[in-house]
């Protein structure tokens, strides 16, 4: 980041001239004064303004339902019917993933259901962590073998084992489709330009959409099982590949396309043999972000029988076991910091120039971990039919913390719910419900004409009509009210985390020491399943709306503390210096520069905070509230296809909204401050 300007504390002995009375300005004046009268007096006279008429809601709630059924029970190609190429398409998906289920967990089975006899056993979880420890080796050296080790003892040391290598089979069929599947969509949106303009808004539903919207069409297409809970994490995965690689593909110099044309190389040779070698760094960032990803489904993907880690901490929150269920959450975290760091490490070599050994040594001296790695599967399965310890992980060796997180909260409830208790209802009396009954009493139609007004101040007339057009679309499929307290417990949570997280990020941003630790914390918390929040949130709090809001702010606090850092840490060094010779005290450094022009990026974390809290209220419907996310799991419940798009799309909706006007105003300020990339 560059700026084209200093920016220092002015001198009090002249004050600058106030701003120019525009035509905006009256503009302005006079739309919040319309609004208000609306507000305030409307109602009797203009209650459709308030309530959008049942009679002309928008029918999409019974046309998706009506599509669906027909999808599934009348649609075909003529020799086959849409059902039965969906049923098709999960028995390709389903049968490596029975290999890689074989092989990490259950061991090859012959028969089915009880009377399956298992005729060879599944790799030992020796062998398996011999395995990942060698790749880490060959990938990053003795440190990286050393995390990649400990993060897979870890499993097994606290009896997630065969839970963890369950959904290890889902990741490693679910990663490979999810990035080929967004490479080849990005190199489409790369080689033409219309293609792109129409990917990039479904992409944008289909990051913002909350994952429960889609789970009911696709157990009607594909059936229960983990074959679907595959297809849905490939669908909740593709996206950031797809946007990667148009964008990895785009930042190729412009010389190696001369070169890859000048060789004489065809439209496919360029592609695959120049532009995705040259951009592998960048894709490497989307394979990193597909399976990070993926891991965070994987409590989502067990509710339709994916099993695994994720049905493990689902069940915990069930039973409100906070111990077991951390444990499990744990266990992904590992798993996730495992797979991370191994696929960074991964990418470096790849840009590296490596020294390969003489095509005419032995297979052994060619391939040395694979040699050593099959070795050890034959050699630990032979011996382990004599010592089942080299096996399967004995269960004498593993160790729990459970009870001890319960006794924790249980402690904390006996000695502390009066005080608990009294932050609870102060926050609901004084600051939640009112808040709630604000937004409930704005009119659809004068919230719908302020964000037009805001979107066309901010990025001009069609960003204006885009955002006034989802927020027409909220009200006219009848979700108005239930997307208000989602923006109610949204907008509180947000708050919240901003409060937390700014004097967090300003307190730590230029102690590295200390910065090292916080991102270590936060990095644990964007990779802890979100259902993990809820458990002790709700042995504390009970359910409700601050028991949410609790949970959202535990979710969603990190982007806040991470983009402020960020911002604070790379103000340019001269400006700093300019201002300490110019006399500035360190609160004036801090609140005249430093924060002044870090402010784009403190704008973009609250954007990131904003779309992690509306994926978190989706979740935290089972904890009672009463928004869109309560909505959404309803309609999954009931298998209520157009219930659960409908209100999934309205979140995205407000997710896009949010999305556009703050990334608009962030590029605004940061052309006001002289800032530029």
């Amino acid at each position: 980041m560059s700026v084209s300007s200093p920016s220092l504390p002015k001198p009090e002995g002249k004050r600058r001239a106030g701003p120019r009375w525009t035509h905006w300005h009256a503009i302005w004046v006079a739309a919040v004064l319309a609004f208000v009268l609306l507000w305030l007096f409307g109602k009797p006279f203009a209650g459709w303004a308030f309530k959008y008429p049942r009679g002309e809601q928008l029918p999409f709630r019974r046309l998706i339902g009506e599509f669906m059924k027909w999808l599934v029970d009348e649609a075909s190609f003529g020799l086959f019917s849409f059902t039965e190429l969906t049923r098709f398409i999960a028995a390709v998906i389903d049968f490596p993933y029975r290999i890689a289920l074989s092989l990490l967990s259950t061991g090859f089975l012959q028969g089915q259901g009880s009377d399956a006899v298992q005729i060879l056993p599944p790799v030992s979880w020796i062998a398996v962590i011999a395995m990942f420890t060698m790749l880490g080796f060959y990938a990053g050296g003795r440190r990286l073998a050393l995390v990649v080790g400990l993060c897979f003892g870890f499993l097994a040391l606290f009896g997630q084992w065969n839970n963890a290598m369950i959904t290890l089979a889902s990741i490693l069929i679910a990663v490979p489709l999810g990035v080929v599947g967004g490479l080849v969509l990005g190199i489409a949106g790369y080689r033409w330009p219309m293609f792109a303009v129409f990917l990039k808004p479904v992409l944008d539903l289909m990051q913002t959409v909350p994952v429960f919207a889609y789970l009911v069409p696709i157990l009607f297409l594909f059936g229960f099982g983990p074959t679907a809970a595959v297809v849905a994490t490939i669908i909740y995965a593709l996206p950031p590949m797809t946007r990667i690689s148009m964008l990895a593909l785009g930042q190729v110099p412009g010389e190696v396309h001369d070169l890859g044309r000048m060789v004489g190389c065809t439209s496919r040779q360029m592609t695959w043999r120049v532009l995705v070698p040259s951009a592998m760094h960048g894709l490497m960032v989307g394979v990193n972000q597909v399976i990070m990803l993926a891991l965070n489904m994987v409590i989502i993907a067990s509710m339709i029988g994916a099993g695994g880690l994720g049905f493990e901490v689902l069940a915990a929150l069930r039973r409100l076991d906070i111990g077991k269920g951390l444990e499990a959450g744990l266990a992904i975290v590992a798993l996730a910091i495992a797979l991370d760091r191994l696929s960074q490490a991964l990418a470096r070599r790849a840009q590296k120039h490596e020294h390969k050994t003489a095509a005419n040594a032995g297979f052994v001296a060619r391939n040395p971990y694979t040699s050593a790695s099959v070795a050890l599967i034959v050699f630990t399965g032979i011996v382990g039919l004599a010592i089942p310890a080299l096996q399967t992980y004995p269960e004498a060796w593993q160790v729990s913390t459970g009870t001890f997180w319960g006794e924790v909260v249980r402690w904390i409830n006996v000695n502390f719910f009066d005080q608990l208790e009294a932050v609870k209802n102060a926050l609901l009396l004084n600051v939640m419900i009112p808040f709630k009954r604000f937004l409930l009493g704005l009119p659809w139609l004068g919230v719908t004409g302020l964000l037009l007004l805001t979107g066309y101040s901010l990025g001009g007339l069609r960003l204006g009509l885009l955002v006034a057009t989802l927020a027409y679309l909220i009200a006219a499929t009848g979700q108005w009210e239930k997307a208000m307290i989602t923006v109610y417990l949204c907008g509180i949570s947000v708050i919240l985390a901003c409060i937390l997280g700014f004097p967090i990020a300003i307190l730590t941003a230029e102690r590295a020491r200390l910065w090292n630790w916080v991102q270590v914390i936060i990095d644990t918390l964007q990779t802890l399943p979100s259902f993990v929040y809820l458990m002790p949130a709700v042995m504390l709090f009970r359910v409700g709306d601050f028991t949410a809001t609790i949970a959202v702010v535990a979710y969603a606090v990190a982007p806040a503390i991470r983009y402020t850092a960020h911002g604070l840490r790379h103000v340019d060094p001269q400006l700093i210096e300019a201002g300490t010779a110019a006399g500035c005290t360190p609160w004036q450094l801090l609140t005249k520069i430093k924060l002044k022009l870090a402010l784009p990026e403190i704008i973009l974390g609250i954007n990131q905070t904003i779309m992690l809290a509306l994926s978190m209220l989706v979740i935290t419907a089972l904890v009672g509230t009463r928004d869109l996310g309560q909505e959404v799991y309803i309609a999954l419940t009931k298998a209520d296809t157009g219930r659960g798009l409908v209100a999934g799309i309205s979140v995205a909706f407000i997710a896009i909204i949010a999305d556009r006007l703050i990334s608009a105003g962030a590029d605004r300020l940061r052309a006001r401050l002289g800032l530029k990339h």
